[in-house]
């Protein structure tokens, strides 16, 4: 086997892009082939904020495996990422000794954490339970025997993450809890209502503000600008049901924010004719939404619940099932209404010190 490190040539950056095709199914490959070369040619505008250094293994002429290595200015943390390999021991040793070897050799990193795609708003985690089921929109995807790669490897989990998958309910459900808490804050004066889609710029706004504010203690959250996060979510506009985004207000102040989206499976990654009709078809008929993204203003304590019932309403009235998504542990959304849960996805991030 043979590791090759390389920077713009063609012929690497295709088999860089080409490997998921082998491994996955046209159902549950989840990586979109133009922005991965995008990323790989420093053309994404997330580029400018890290540093890139891209890896193939070859077998003969075939590449089995693949990886990248981040870093970024002032942080001693190398965050390994895109990794994907063929079901072979030897193959998986092979990559991240020669992964290990290439962090510690720069001689001025602690650790490593993966996967990590480069950054916390491109991609990160791993998956590690309910591989019977096809991906949901949004769902951090992989072949089920990575973990044994990344633990056979040196890597141990250091933060665990959970998807509840919620069965549906009809206009006969009631939680008197939730009720309760909503309408308590709209008697105080707070608005919850759904943003039109002429306001989906102000929205994307809001919903920055927010995240940067409440995700900041996220392991590997870093700071991007405004007008790099609107680039990077314009193409939610395309796709997302707006009565499914709630936004908050409080005398005129957003101080909570719920965007969720209709679940596409993979079909928003791999653009086509076909697929830009499927996605129009389940944007207006939806069969299930995933809940992407939730904050609340520290402030504003409680205003949680009283969120979450205006998504309940709305799921209420559609009789459609979802997802609440990637729910960090310890965090309060991971606990909201536990008795509609079906099924729980699972999903960790792994770390090895360099020694």
């Amino acid at each position: 086997m043979e590791l090759v490190k390389f920077t713009d040539e063609k012929k690497h950056i295709k088999a860089f892009c080409d490997l998921p095709k082998r491994l996955y199914t046209s159902k549950d490959n989840m990586e979109d082939p133009g922005t991965m070369k995008n990323i790989l040619l420093g053309e994404h505008p997330l580029s400018k904020y890290f540093t890139l250094d891209k890896f193939l293994i070859y077998d003969g002429a075939e590449a089995v495996g693949r990886f990248a290595v981040t870093t970024y200015d002032n942080d001693d943390t190398a965050y390994l990422g895109f990794y994907e390999c063929i079901d072979s021991d030897e193959t998986a040793r092979f990559l991240f000794d020669k992964a290990y070897e290439y962090c510690k050799n720069a001689g001025k990193y602690k650790r490593i954490t993966g996967p990590v795609d480069a950054s916390f708003w491109i991609k990160y985690r791993l998956k590690i339970n309910r591989f019977d089921v096809l991906p949901y929109t949004g769902e951090p995807y992989n072949k089920e025997y990575y973990l044994k790669q990344f633990t056979d490897n040196g890597f141990t989990v250091c933060e665990h993450y959970t998807s509840n998958e919620f069965h549906s309910v009809d206009e006969t459900y009631v939680n008197e809890k939730f009720e309760g808490r909503y309408q308590a804050f709209i008697s105080q004066g707070y608005t919850i209502e759904s943003p039109g889609t002429e306001d989906f710029d102000k929205t994307i706004d809001v919903v920055y503000k927010m995240v940067t504010e409440l995700y900041s203690d996220f392991p590997i959250f870093k700071d991007v600008s405004i007008e790099d996060f609107r680039e990077v979510f314009k193409s939610y506009k395309s796709i997302m049901n707006m009565s499914m985004t709630k936004i908050a207000y409080y005398k005129g102040e957003a101080v909570g924010f719920y965007v969720s989206v209709p679940d596409y499976g993979n079909i928003v990654y791999h653009l086509n004719p076909v697929n830009i009709a499927k996605i129009m078809k389940l944007k207006n008929k939806p069969e299930r939404y995933v809940m992407l993204y939730m904050g609340v203003d520290q402030s504003h304590r409680g205003l949680g619940k009283a969120i979450v019932y205006a998504i309940i309403k709305e799921l209420m009235a559609s009789g459609l099932p979802s997802i609440g998504a990637l729910a960090r542990d310890g965090k309060v959304t991971q606990e909201y209404v536990l008795e509609e849960v079906e099924n729980v996805y699972e999903y960790v991030l792994l770390g090895r010190e360099i020694v």
